[in-house]
């Protein structure tokens, strides 16, 4: 009996040390959702240099067959580390396998090429949209387990060479060294485009995806125009992101597609600011993610949750689900923390937390429109400060056109409901969001919720925060928003406005509540 109890009690203290040891333990601690531990994947002991298969570390050569023949040893070894030393890996595409960590040391730099001769079309989703083609990921990964990628290097996706640019974005000497290129034309003066391909591309784009092409040589004349996310894991699982830089990449630049157990760990993602759809990390359609102390400066969203577009979203029927961000920093960016605007197949369970916003364009941005359809409820905001923000330290806007808030603003379009619509499987709903701890110092205003008439914003939160403006906020096409210990400080002297609202609740608001039509 007495060895009994000795098993037991053996087995109690391995469960308990194994708790113990789990580095994320503290994010599930009063968690408002149930989710599952996300486990940071392990790999077999095994290493290989990148060096032993003819990598180039002066970057002087291509390395691209190097990755590929390393990769495929390791595959078919069971798995293991892939090292990358010190130097400049100037490579091709790279595809992971399963069982595999791409492993960077500190001062090794994987650095793509620019001959996009290297990047063949490919099938894949983009904007939301599946059925589509781009040029190949400089990283990708298909339906593959247990793959990493970690360390103290940088991959670098020479997105330059790839990515259009406005004028007004960037000083004399970005523009003048930029659009100095052979091959590069004008949409108009201010518009450059790196080949006439691209041009051509985005004169037949809506929301930077061609319609109507049907023939492989249809999308073949435009394949300069079809810029690819840098880092591509689509249908993947168990993946762990650790430690490295991620920058300059051609389009988005790290987009999971279909994953479930995801870790985003101490990383940093880099666009540069005039980076046309230079998004930082885009969620989709995923379950089960930690996104937990890195940091982003972009040139478009930041942290941004999505789940398909339209139609296509709807069909796929995959959510967001089960998702912490936690102890993140953003610099710049169009939004700090992001849903939207493709999320038909709707977002859930979400804890955001202990995050800077800092420069951003936005802070906490919802957007959708109608025709997108999808959900978007259960989500928890907490413990967020954010100084210098361009615009709305929150914004909901379901009349989102395909441009920053920034450009809305400085065009002066910020658009209201004049009737509502039918409800339909193409109405997106926004509900069930929960903010507690907001500091903001420094936006032009406080809040700005634009709805829809058919499906006002509804049962929206907000809890001790702080806001200090130009303007105070307003709230339009609202169902039960509630203020508790909310305070607006704003030059205008009109911190709350509200028009076409319902059962609200503003009696914590610390302020004057301007009513507009159909108020209370």
């Amino acid at each position: 009996m007495k060895k009994i109890f000795a098993i037991i009690a053996l087995l109690l203290s391995c469960i308990i040390s194994r708790a113990a040891d789990y580095k994320f333990e503290y994010l599930y601690q009063d968690l408002p959702f149930d989710m599952p531990k996300v486990q940071i994947p392990t790999f077999k002991d095994y290493q290989v240099s990148i060096v032993d298969f003819g990598g180039d570390a002066t970057g002087k050569t291509l390395s691209t067959e190097a990755f590929a023949k390393a990769i495929n040893h390791l595959s078919e070894s069971g798995g293991g580390v892939l090292n990358v030393p010190v130097g400049v890996w100037y490579t091709g595409p790279i595809v992971l396998k399963s069982n595999i960590n791409l492993h960077l040391a500190a001062g090794a730099i994987i650095l793509f090429s620019e001959d996009k001769s290297l990047y063949p079309l490919v099938d894949t989703s983009f904007e939301g949209l599946d059925n589509t083609k781009r040029c190949q990921s400089p990283i990708s990964a298909v339906c593959a387990n247990n793959i990493a990628i970690t360390g103290m290097g940088t991959i670098d996706g020479n997105g330059e060479y790839w990515r259009p640019l406005k004028r007004e974005k960037v000083n004399e000497s970005t523009w003048k060294r930029i659009t100095a290129r052979k091959g590069g034309v004008y949409k108009r003066p201010t518009y450059w485009f790196p080949s006439a391909q691209a041009l051509k591309g985005d004169s037949i784009s809506d929301m930077n995806v061609p319609r109507h092409l049907t023939t492989d040589e249809e999308w073949a004349s435009v394949k300069d125009f079809l810029r690819p996310v840098m880092v591509s894991l689509t249908d993947c699982s168990n993946i762990y992101l650790q430690g490295v830089i991620f920058q300059n990449s051609p389009a988005w630049n790290i987009h999971p597609l279909k994953c479930t157990n995801l870790i985003v760990d101490e990383v940093l993602v880099r666009n540069p600011s005039y980076s046309q759809n230079g998004d930082g990390l885009d969620i989709e359609s995923c379950t089960n993610v930690l996104v937990v102390n890195s940091r982003f400066d972009v040139g478009d969203d930041a942290i941004c949750i999505k789940s398909g577009k339209d139609k296509d979203g709807r069909v796929r029927g995959i959510p967001t689900k089960n998702l912490i961000v936690s102890g993140c920093t953003v610099f710049r960016g169009h939004g700090g923390f992001v849903v939207g605007s493709e999320m038909s197949g709707g977002v859930e369970n979400v804890l955001v937390e202990n995050c800077n916003f800092i420069s951003t364009d936005v802070g906490l941005r919802f957007k959708s429109r109608r025709g997108r359809g999808g959900i978007v409820e259960n989500i928890y905001i907490k413990n967020i400060a954010m100084s210098d923000i361009a615009t709305e330290p929150i914004l909901f806007d379901l009349f989102y056109g395909g441009r920053s808030a920034v450009e809305v603003l400085e065009e002066g379009a910020e658009q209201r409901a004049v009737s509502a619509f039918k409800v339909d499987e193409t109405t997106p709903v926004f509900r069930n969001i929960y903010i507690d701890g907001l500091n903001c110092r420094g936006a032009r205003r406080a809040m700005f919720f634009n709805g829809i008439p058919e499906m006002p914003i509804e049962n929206i939160n907000i809890k001790n925060a702080f806001v200090v403006s130009k303007l105070g906020a307003e709230i339009n096409y609202a169902k039960e928003v509630n203020m508790e210990n909310v305070e607006i400080i704003s030059e205008d002297n009109k911190p709350l406005k509200v028009s076409n609202a319902q059962a609200c609740n503003f009696d914590g608001f610390k302020g004057d509540v301007l009513w507009g039509k159909q108020g209370k």
